[in-house]
């Protein structure tokens, strides 16, 4: 067994003193806006600051007596999930594609990898070009198929459309974490069960992602934060939160 490596200073103030710039900067940019934040909850203050009285808890009982904000609660969880399935999925498809391409793989992980450099704001505004209802591409042909997409009237429509933006601009950060992990993982032990007459369904599933778990994890975390406070652009630019309330989100 490996023996315990430690690190030891000849002066018990140099950790403490290593440490102290990034405690600063986490002191600075997170728990003071964060405090200030949680007094101003309590605050009551004109638009520009000049007049505070304080009010207790009167903002949070004013919060959650209104039908908006649970509105909003419920059009968030259900848009999390949304994207967060929808973008695992996709992206865990299109990396185990990617793993087996041999011919051009360099282009298809580049195509893969751009949406990510795309700002939320213009991602939001191509996909309301392509599903617009009387200009947009995607929304002609699936007319042609007998479908009327609107999504200006439509709530569910407004919400389908911000969720394949969202996933859009966020699939290709997971594609490369999943491919990463796919790539991780030995060939030894893939080609050892289908030596055993494992199908290759039966391999992905006990042996391929099993190990891709860890991975996986983290990117459930990833996209619920990312669902959560990253794609107010999307919506703002798209939907505006319409029709009505429908894809207002708490963001």
């Amino acid at each position: 067994m490996a023996a315990d490596k430690r690190v030891f200073f000849k002066s018990r103030w140099l950790p403490w003193l290593l440490l102290a710039p990034q405690a600063l900067v986490i002191a600075v940019f997170f728990f003071w806006p964060a405090g200030q934040a949680l007094v101003q909850s309590i605050q009551q203050q004109d638009a520009f600051g000049t007049s505070i009285e304080w009010v207790g808890l009167a903002n949070f009982q004013r919060l959650f007596a209104d039908p908006n904000y649970w509105a909003s609660v419920v059009t968030t969880a259900l848009f999390s999930v949304l994207v967060a399935g929808a973008g695992l999925s996709v992206s865990l498809l299109l990396a185990v594609m990617a793993d087996r391409v041999i011919k051009g793989a360099a282009l298809y992980k580049t195509l893969l990898i751009w949406p990510y450099a795309v700002a939320p704001a213009v991602a939001g505004v191509l996909w309301v070009f392509m599903f617009a209802p009387s200009i947009g591409v995607v929304s002609y042909y699936l007319r042609q198929t007998g479908f009327e997409w609107n999504h200006l009237l439509n709530g569910r429509h407004a919400m389908a459309l911000i969720v394949m933006a969202a996933v859009w601009k966020q699939i290709s950060y997971n594609f490369l974490f999943f491919l990463a992990g796919l790539q991780s993982i030995p060939k030894s032990l893939i080609e050892a069960a289908a030596i055993d007459g494992a199908r290759p369904w039966r391999r992905f599933w006990t042996i391929v992602f099993p190990l891709l778990s860890p991975t996986s994890f983290f990117l459930l975390v990833i996209n619920v934060v990312y669902a959560f406070f990253e794609t107010f652009a999307i919506v703002d630019a798209s939907t505006h939160g319409g029709p009505g309330q429908d894809t207002a989100i708490l963001v």
